[in-house]
């Protein structure tokens, strides 16, 4: 019985897509700014309302980086709504969790409280790699996440890190793997209500339209727009995935890279400049009419 859940949840899911229309003007253009680059680049794009949409390599497996944690945020309320959680359970932090590095939850001391509510908020809008990992064990580990995924119909979206069986996938992708259009389309099923339970899935979008990393994808959007994103960045693939509530109607895209030339860190990567490049032109493409730009001199607090 669960193989056969599993087959059609994927069909269906397949048959929706199926559903939509290459838009061939915008995949040129995107085809354009693709070939420009130097590494292994996937690009999706979606709108939700004409059904357009653009698929270049949107169906290769690529690393997720920091973009696992939308999953792995999934994982936790999956075990909420079962009962097994609370959302506002106090929590006590212990210095086994730490994740060296640039995090806010990483700088508590051991014993602290915190409620497991904001643990979930520091994964998502900071992208706090203390609060993921200890998000990921909650949540049942990588295990549990990944039989979620697997049995709502995404194929190759899965968690590799900390994971028993996933060490040779580690190996190759890093903390996760995805494709463009299975990402894509996890945040527009947040955005309709239908992860884990109505209720689940606003919070979570609640939490992703609260992004503190908004020098990428987002800085090409107006601020007054609502967005729901989340992006990732390891060394050789930077990656974004971005929900538009735009006027004229959302659009959601996905763009990672892989094997990029470009590894240095700084606001003007490769990767990172692609996809301010993409979210501009889908903006400009999608919204004709509107004359916002980025204010001048922005740029320099990228």
């Amino acid at each position: 019985m669960r193989t056969s859940l599993i087959f059609f949840l994927f069909v269906g899911l397949q048959f929706s897509l199926q559903a939509q229309r290459q838009d061939k003007a915008l995949t040129k253009k995107l085809e354009a700014l693709a070939q420009a680059f130097q590494g292994d680049v996937g690009i999706y794009v979606r709108h939700l309302k004409s059904g357009r949409s653009v698929a270049i390599n949107a169906d290769t497996i690529f690393p997720t980086a920091s973009m696992i944690k939308i999953p792995i945020t999934i994982g936790v309320f999956d075990k909420i709504e079962k009962g097994f959680l609370k959302y506002d359970t106090l929590l006590t932090y212990s210095d086994s969790l730490l994740y060296k590095g640039e995090d806010i939850l990483g700088s508590f001391k051991d014993g602290e409280k915190i409620y497991l509510a904001k643990v979930l908020m520091l994964m998502i809008t900071t992208s706090d790699n203390t609060a993921s990992l200890w998000s990921q064990y909650l949540a049942g580990t990588g295990t549990a996440i990944n039989s979620w995924l697997e049995t709502n119909g995404y194929r190759d979206t899965r968690v590799n890190s900390r994971t028993p069986g996933r060490e040779i996938h580690r190996t190759r992708y890093g903390w996760g793997q995805t494709t463009p259009k299975e990402m894509a389309e996890l945040v527009v099923r947040i955005r309709e209500g239908k992860v884990i339970s109505p209720r689940a899935s606003e919070r979570i979008y609640r939490n992703l339209i609260r992004i503190y990393w908004d020098s990428k994808a987002l800085s090409q959007i107006p601020p007054y727009i609502q967005a729901a994103s989340k992006h990732g960045s390891v060394d050789e693939s930077k990656s974004e995935v971005v929900l538009v509530n735009a006027p004229h109607g959302d659009y959601v895209f996905c763009v990672i890279t892989n094997n990029q030339k470009d590894q240095h860190w700084s606001s003007q990567n490769e990767g990172d400049v692609l996809i301010r490049n993409v979210s501009k032109l889908l903006w400009k493409y999608f919204e004709p009419n509107s004359d916002w730009k980025p204010a001048d001199g922005i740029e320099e607090w990228y």
